[in-house]
């Protein structure tokens, strides 16, 4: 049902059962799947925005050209999609959030670029996520992610699946999350730093070093503090597993061994295993340096 205070280009796309409420409008180019309603106020501009079906975009809700969102995602009241969004299924971006902005980066000069969300991930009120420049030509975030309130995801950055990154945390450029991270509230992550998969980071961390896999990092200055043994349980690693993972850090930070020392003791003193190889690969991949220990 269309009403007849909205505007709807003659060139856009309209499938099926589609509800367009008044003074929404609808630009040229645009592809609206069928059993999508688009509220009072909404405007999707032209470019060729592509909207999948039974999607909800509330009231106020500004929608760029180049954008893609994908089947049953919500979208709250005014927040904006801009120019580069790829955002996946069955998501829910709340109210305020602006996806895909301009990187705030002096380099930056225009290049057409990609914010890439995947399904199922829920971004909570005014959260920014802007895209990505010709470094890497994307930002992207995983699946099943939750990002609370007051995020900001710089440019270049590449977010694992299932990671929850807390209130008002700050990440700077090129910052790399693995999955199943868990990034405490009010945080802030220096540009180009890597966290490893299974990290718990408590909150108010300042973060300036690489953090490898499956541990807990806290106090100030920030450091090792152990394993996160309770993530790992519920992600139903073995009590063999995480005796092993205990062994790898115990080698790493309790036997005085800089970084080189430690990796190759780890070759020679543990026993081969996706764990151990995961830590190895983390650690000579490490351009910054990883976290001290306590």
């Amino acid at each position: 049902m269309i009403n007849s205070l909205a505007y709807i280009s003659p060139s856009a796309q309209i499938g099926t059962n589609v509800k367009v409420d008044a003074f929404a409008t609808i630009d040229e180019k645009s592809e609206i799947g069928k059993d999508t309603h688009i509220k009072s106020g909404t405007h999707i501009k032209s470019g060729g925005a592509k909207i999948g079906e039974n999607v909800i975009i509330e009231p106020g809700v500004v929608i760029y050209g180049n954008v893609e969102i994908g089947d049953g995602t919500w979208l709250g009241d005014n927040a904006v999609v801009m120019d580069g969004a790829r955002i996946g299924k069955n998501c829910k971006i709340h109210p305020h959030a602006i996806i895909s902005n301009i990187p705030q980066d002096l380099k930056f000069a225009g290049e057409q670029t990609l914010t890439i969300i995947g399904d199922n991930t829920t971004i909570r009120e005014c959260v920014t996520i802007n895209r990505g420049t010709s470094y890497h030509n994307q930002t992207s975030v995983g699946s099943g992610c939750l990002i609370m309130a007051y995020v900001h995801v710089a440019h270049d950055c590449i977010i694992g699946d299932n990671c929850i990154i807390s209130n008002s945390v700050q990440i700077g450029g090129h910052v790399e999350i693995g999955y199943h991270a868990v990034v405490g509230g009010s945080s802030a992550i220096h540009q180009f730093v890597k966290v490893g998969k299974h990290v718990m980071i408590g909150g108010g961390a300042l973060v300036r070093k690489d953090i490898p896999p499956y541990i807990l990092v806290d106090r100030n200055p920030l450091s090792f503090v152990g394993i996160n043994t309770r993530g790992l349980n519920r992600r139903g690693f073995t009590q063999d597993q995480i005796n092993q993972v205990q062994d790898i850090y115990r080698l790493i930070y309790h036997n005085g061994l800089n970084n080189t020392q430690a990796i190759q003791s780890l070759k020679q003193n543990i026993a081969d295993s996706e764990e151990r190889e995961e830590v190895i690969n983390f650690m000579e991949k490490s351009e910054r340096g990883i976290i001290k220990g306590k």
